[in-house]
């Protein structure tokens, strides 16, 4: 069963205002289920859907601010779904789509960036080989 979140949750998953999000639910953009009591709560299968495919360019010191500069293009933008600590590593698992993709990074790493479950995340591949395997 997947997790339902509360539209305040959501939206800042999405990086959208509260009223944006409860606009597009009104709208039929996002499909919510409702409490007894008559709450909506967002499945997280449609925070998934709305998770843009690529990130939003503009002028780098916009997007970028006081964050370092990447010049790696192969970023797959998804949710955490998963950290777990363990020593000096952190293991972060990102969904992204209906795929998941899971890293080592340092655990100092992990915690400056401050990342927690059902945050948006990007996962930079950076490799010299690509490989691919008949399925």
């Amino acid at each position: 069963m997947q997790r339902l979140l509360a539209p305040r949750e959501a939206a800042n998953i999405l990086g959208i205002s509260y009223p944006t999000l409860k606009q597009w639910i009104y709208r039929g953009k996002l499909k919510t289920a409702k409490t007894p009591g008559g709450h909506h709560r967002v499945p997280e299968s449609e925070i998934d859907r709305l998770i843009p495919a690529k990130l939003i360019r503009g002028e780098v010191s916009e997007r970028r601010g006081a964050f370092r500069k990447i010049s790696g293009r192969n970023q797959l933008i998804g949710r955490i779904v998963a950290i777990k600590y363990d020593g000096l590593l952190a293991q972060i698992t990102l969904r992204i789509g209906e795929q998941q993709i899971t890293s080592l990074i340092t655990a100092d790493a992990a915690r400056e960036m401050r990342l927690k479950p059902g945050e948006r995340a990007a996962a930079l591949v950076k490799s010299t080989e690509v490989m691919i395997l008949r399925v």
